[in-house]
C-alpha cells in the first residue's frame, strides 16, 4: 500500500466514524482498526487526533473555498457589485456541483454532519484551524453582507450568521431524511437542487432582514 493510500483510508476512516460517533467518542484505535492500519501509520502522517480532525476538515475545506473564491470573480468580473443573494446563490452553487468527484451529495452531508458536531463538541483547536486558514474566505462573504446593509451592528451578523448555519447544517446533514419526509408528506419527490432552491431565499430573508 503506497502512503498517499495509507492516509486516504486513515481519512476516510476518519471522517466517517467522526461523523457517526462524534469527535470525542471516536478513538485512534477506532480508527486503525477501521482503515486496516497501525496506530504508528497515523501518528507518522497526521502526528495526533487534533491534526487529523483538522485534516478531515482540509481535506472538503481547501478544495471549496478555492473553487467558490474562482466562482465569486466570475460574478464580480460580471456584475461589479453583486447584491447579497448573488453572492448567496454562487455559494449553493458551489456546494452542489460538489468537491468531491463521486457521490458528492453524501460528501456534503457528512461535511456537514462534521460542522454540527464541530459547534457542540468543544473543538477550540479546530476553530483556531479553521480561522487560520479560511479566513479570508469567510471575511470576504461577510463583507459582501456589510456592504449590502451596512446598518448591521455586528453583533447581529454574528447571530444571523450563525443562525443561518444551524439551518443549513440541519437541512443538508438530514438531506435524504428530509427528502424522504416530504415525499410522505406532501408526495412531492424533492431533488436536492429544489430544497436548496428553497432553502437560500430563507437564509437571505434570515440573514437581511432590518435590524
Amino acid at each position: 500500500m503506497s502512503q498517499a493510500d495509507t492516509v486516504t483510508r486513515i481519512l476516510d476512516s476518519a471522517e466517517q466514524l467522526f461523523a457517526e460517533k462524534g469527535f470525542a467518542e471516536t478513538s485512534l484505535r477506532m480508527i486503525t482498526t477501521r482503515a486496516k492500519v497501525n496506530l504508528a501509520a497515523v501518528n507518522y502522517h497526521f502526528g495526533s487526533k487534533k491534526e487529523l480532525i483538522q485534516a478531515v476538515f482540509a481535506r472538503f475545506l481547501t478544495p471549496f473555498t478555492l473553487k467558490l473564491s474562482k466562482e465569486l470573480d466570475a460574478v464580480v468580473a460580471i456584475k461589479r457589485d453583486p447584491d447579497f443573494r448573488d453572492v448567496l446563490g454562487v455559494l449553493a452553487s458551489t456546494m452542489l456541483t460538489g468537491v468531491a468527484p463521486n457521490d458528492h451529495y453524501n460528501k456534503l452531508s457528512v461535511f456537514m454532519r462534521l460542522l454540527g458536531l464541530a459547534y457542540t463538541q468543544a473543538q477550540g483547536h479546530l476553530r483556531r484551524f479553521l480561522y487560520e486558514n479560511y479566513a479570508e474566505v469567510y471575511g470576504r462573504f461577510i463583507g459582501y453582507l456589510k456592504l449590502a446593509h451596512p446598518d448591521l451592528s455586528s453583533e447581529a451578523i454574528f447571530w444571523r450568521l450563525h443562525f443561518a448555519i444551524g439551518a443549513a447544517v440541519f437541512t443538508m446533514s438530514s438531506i435524504e431524511v428530509l427528502r424522504s419526509m416530504a415525499q410522505t408528506d406532501t408526495g412531492i419527490d424533492t431533488s436536492v437542487e429544489q430544497v436548496m432552491a428553497q432553502l437560500i431565499p430563507f437564509l437571505a430573508a434570515a440573514l437581511e432582514q432590518e435590524a
